[in-house]
């Protein structure tokens, strides 16, 4: 019986290192794919002044990384789908958003399953 117990110790501390270790790593990977995503919106914004370009963020809240515009985030929906003019007409869409955040999930996810296999 006494080895049975010890047996299930080790193995609960092995589990208890991994869980430790990937978490670690899953944490780094998220705060770097957070840390890119904020240097290509950087680069992809549309520049007229280059003060949107400039307000890209990152944040944690929690265990979670959020990337947003710090200044000027009512114009992230109109520059990203389009608007409607004033006096009729649209503006067209300056899509730079949704391709780094495909990037950045697709990166993320990856991380993720490498440090999971180990």
């Amino acid at each position: 019986m006494a080895d049975i117990n010890s047996l299930a110790n080790e193995i609960t501390r092995a589990l208890r290192q991994y869980t430790n270790e990937v978490q670690e790593e899953v944490d780094g990977a998220a705060e770097e794919v957070a840390t890119d995503a904020v240097n290509e919106l950087k680069q992809s914004s549309p520049e007229r002044t280059g003060k949107y370009a400039k307000s890209w963020a990152k944040t944690k809240k929690g265990n979670k990384w959020i990337i947003h515009n710090k200044k000027h985030y009512r114009l992230t929906h109109l520059l990203e789908k389009g608007h409607a003019k004033v006096n009729g007409g649209r503006v067209g869409a300056k899509v730079h958003i949704a391709p780094v955040e495909n990037k950045a999930i697709d990166e993320f996810i990856e991380r993720v399953e490498r440090a999971v296999q180990g």
